[in-house]
């Protein structure tokens, strides 16, 4: 089914759908390890058979007459993305998502196997069309090393990384409300592993107690300085899957924003599994021919 009128996205992005299930299992009663794993399931429904176009628009921003606003021309990009779950369970993930427009970085992609498994690291590629070659981008980050940016945005795919819920240990700071809905606040700190693959020292997240949604995000450095903020805009249920339309991460540092916004999304496509490899970033003709499939499938 076509989504009319147009996000752990994508990326890629989209990465970057978040979404929900019915659950009988009453937030109150869960840890806090419990409720992430429920955002884990919610996550993955969304990222089932799915096929959706979204545009990603990045700018500096400052405060103009009390309202937040980009002081500069924002450069905006439009993309194609396709997603399956894959491995034992489905925990594991396929995705590749492909640049459309501006019509200079036509082409470019980023092709992510993610996996579920701490002791097995996700793999990402990424495709320059310009240069004609792919680059593999290293599993996770450290201080020594800059995160890889989704397509030139303030998303990293440290940003965009799901599962792998052993590598953190959880805490419920609070409970209340964020903008007319209830909600835990849950604090997530690395494991003395999963340390030394990230520039974040925790994570602090506003979750939906009855939908099971990230409805804000905040990411704090090894100095514990807040860095990155997180915030949902716009939520839709399309096919009883609540799903997040556009969402905004601010670099606090840089002063920059990046909002994710799916224009189109259709669940439930057939996706070839042999689609998501590292020849679907390099041969045009393979990769129009699949695309072609799924955009008529989602017509």
């Amino acid at each position: 089914m076509r989504l009319q009128q147009p996000a752990r996205l994508l990326l890629v992005v989209a990465s970057l759908a978040l979404s929900t299930f019915a659950s009988g299992i009453q937030a109150a009663e869960l840890n806090a390890r419990e409720i992430v794993q429920q955002m884990d399931d919610t996550r993955r429904a969304s990222s089932e058979s799915a096929f959706n176009r979204m545009k990603l628009t990045t700018c500096k921003y400052g405060i103009k007459n009390g309202k937040l606003k980009c002081v500069e021309k924002p450069r905006v990009k439009l993309l194609e993305s396709a997603q399956i779950n894959t491995g034992p369970d489905n925990k594991d993930s396929k995705s590749i998502a492909i640049v459309l427009k501006p019509a200079s970085e036509k082409g470019i992609g980023m092709l992510s196997w993610s996996y579920d498994a701490t002791d097995k690291d996700n793999e990402t590629w990424l495709y320059l069309s310009a240069l004609g070659k792919v680059k593999r981008i290293a599993a996770g980050s450290d201080e020594d090393s800059e995160p890889t940016s989704l397509f030139g945005s303030e998303l990293t795919t440290e940003d965009m990384e799901t599962g792998k819920l052993d590598d953190y240990t959880y805490r419920i700071l609070e409970e209340g409300d964020y903008k007319g809905r209830p909600v835990y606040v849950i604090e997530s700190k690395a494991t003395p592993a999963r340390a030394k693959k990230t520039r974040y020292s925790k994570s602090q997240v506003w979750v939906d107690a009855e939908r099971f949604l990230a409805l804000k995000l905040q990411l704090y450095d090894k100095q514990g300085n807040l860095t990155k903020r997180m915030q949902v805009g716009k939520l839709e249920k399309i096919n009883g899957i609540w799903v997040t339309r556009s969402l905004t991460m601010f670099n606090l540092v840089a002063q920059r924003l990046t909002n994710m916004k799916i224009e189109a999304i259709t669940f439930g496509v057939e996706i070839d599994e042999g689609f998501l490899t590292q020849r679907a970033l390099t041969d045009t003709a393979f990769r129009e021919a699949h695309l072609s499939i799924l955009r008529t499938q989602a017509e």
